[in-house]
């Protein structure tokens, strides 16, 4: 349906802030925060085009427009790359602070832990206190604990530590997004900011194997958590001078309610579970009873949170953590679905390739590095592309192009590869592959997520979509390395034998294990393609703005 021009929606009564309270058509026409707009949507009542009055204006100048996004960009730029960075220098990181390999994926696990959890709750505080508010404290926490984390000589408080890392980036994370969707009306202006700021999780994730190579090889592994905090330092510091101020505050009164401290306790608690379960299973082993009993509840916590929600959405005038009836719409909960395994079978490719580069073919961490530096260029191209692509090209187009070039690049790595064979026939494609896809999949999907919601959940929608990408990506690594270790054991004929995740030319077992992880990961891929293929059927170009 075609929507009214936009002075004609910003003189209807009945604006609302971030809390769902009511302000005059002046305070919404003055705040880029609450000001609303009309949109057209597609047959299943998704906005994909919406109509404002100066849709192709920037909402600053343009230099303070270009710092904003690059500024924004460094929070999800920084997320991956503190993760990814710690893999490579995993073992000198074990030997020096004595933590026995089997307990190492801690030191990552920690920072995936306390930002999966975290990441809905601080969402709805941003859209409550003030995106601003929460982005630039969120972005200093990161800088002050990741200064003081090579300092740390003990195991327990490095991953506490590194715990307290990922509770700073899911404050700075979702609430980039909902800054971004609150700040650009939808056009060109709003492609370029969203294709740019979703090239920075995948691109942090690329940086990261660089970064931890050439420390590895040439430095203390200190200099990463040294240089992330000085980075970090930048974007709180840009953060403080391009990020506008909001023109209203809310009120006490507006605050009192607005934050559903029962649901989000309930969805922290129940993503902890999930997330520790799998983590520590990978670690401990599977048949441990403790690990069923964590999931039994973590889902009990899910389902006891999904109920809560509709209670205060259906029955209350309490406004909830979540929406559960926007998960009606098939295009919405099939975005969130693709991202998941989206999320998942990306972050398996990065992973096992790097086992099959420094473990199996016994490359050192420099040399690993360098074989992924095809990922970095090509996912700087692919930024300018997609965002030009997101106003010309249908939805379904952009998703099932992305989510053919993930699985690929899987496949290209699960195929049997001869071990003589050279790094541009098999490694070379699937680098530039699984950037084409990442860098394609996540901006359609986020943009696509902020124009289906109001401008009040704009953070919120941001965490909701990391919240479940994170998810993804615990449950895919968890199935993954599962398998991994079980084809290896059966190859190795002695079911009961200790895997280190450690092989060589010698040891065909493991080389098998890697390949059956990439197996499963190209199924992920499949089963995301056949998702948007039919779920997206009908969407139009979420990029363009309707005259």
């Amino acid at each position: 349906m075609e929507g009214q021009p936009g002075q004609e929606a910003i003189a209807t009564a009945g604006k609302e802030t971030e809390n769902g309270h009511h302000v005059d058509a002046e305070k919404a026409r003055t705040n880029p925060e609450i000001s609303n707009v009309d949109s057209e949507k597609d047959d299943n009542g998704v906005a994909l085009h919406q109509t404002t009055s100066n849709a192709s204006q920037l909402p600053m100048s343009k230099a303070r427009t270009i710092a904003l996004v690059v500024t924004l960009t460094g929070a999800a730029f920084l997320n991956t790359l503190s993760v990814q960075a710690a893999v490579i220098v995993l073992p000198t990181i074990g030997r020096e602070l004595h933590i026995p390999a089997a307990r190492q994926q801690w030191i990552v696990s920690a920072y995936s832990l306390a930002f999966g959890c975290f990441l809905l709750l601080w969402g709805r505080l941003a859209d409550v206190y003030g995106k601003r508010f929460i982005f630039i404290w969120g972005s200093a926490w990161v800088c002050i604990v990741t200064l003081v984390c090579p300092f740390v000589k003990n195991e327990i408080g490095f991953d506490v530590f590194r715990g307290l890392q990922g509770l700073g980036a899911a404050a700075n994370v979702p609430t980039a997004i909902g800054i971004l969707g609150v700040t650009f009306s939808p056009g060109k202006a709003k492609n370029y900011a969203f294709a740019t700021y979703s090239a920075g999780a995948p691109l942090g994730s690329v940086f990261g194997n660089i970064l931890g190579g050439i420390v590895a090889q040439y430095a203390s592994w200190r200099w990463i958590f040294w240089i992330l905090a000085i980075l970090a330092a930048v974007v709180t510091v840009a953060g403080h001078f391009v990020i506008p101020l909001p023109v209203l505050k809310p009120s006490q009164s507006d605050l009192k309610n607005a934050v559903d401290w029962v649901g989000g306790t309930l969805v922290t608690l129940a993503l902890f579970a999930l997330m520790f379960a799998l983590t520590e299973g990978n670690v401990v082993g599977w048949g441990k009873p403790y690990i069923g009993v964590i999931i039994a509840i973590s889902v009990l916590l899910m389902v006891a949170f999904v109920f809560w929600q509709l209670y205060l959405e259906k029955r209350t005038m309490r406004r909830p953590l979540m929406k559960m009836t926007i998960f009606k719409n098939l295009q919405v909960s099939a975005a969130m679905f693709t991202m998941a395994l989206f999320f998942a079978s990306f972050n398996n490719y990065l992973i096992f390739a790097t086992y099959y580069f420094q473990d199996y073919k016994g490359r050192s961490a420099i040399e690993t590095t360098i074989r992924f530096l095809p990922t970095g260029v090509v996912g700087v191209s692919t930024v300018f592309v997609t965002s030009q692509i997101l106003a010309r090209v249908k939805v379904n187009y952009i998703l099932m192009f992305g989510t053919a070039c993930v699985t690929i690049s899987s496949l290209l790595f699960a195929v049997p590869i001869p071990d003589n064979e050279t790094y541009w026939a098999y490694g070379f494609p699937a680098m530039c592959l699984c950037v084409f896809g990442a860098d394609t999949l996540f901006p359609t999907l986020v943009l696509f997520n902020a124009h289906s919601l109001p401008k009040e959940d704009q953070s919120l929608g941001g965490a909701a979509i990391n919240a479940v990408g994170q998810t993804g990506r615990a449950v895919g690594l968890a199935i993954a390395t599962a398998i991994q270790v079980a084809v290896q054991e059966h190859r190795q004929n002695n079911p009961g034998s200790a895997v280190t995740g450690q092989g060589n030319l010698d040891n065909p077992a493991f080389k098998a294990g890697i390949r059956a992880a990439d197996w499963f990961s190209v199924g992920l891929g499949v089963i995301a393609f056949v998702t948007v293929t039919f779920a997206f059927r009908g969407a139009g170009i979420i990029g363009k703005t309707k005259r």
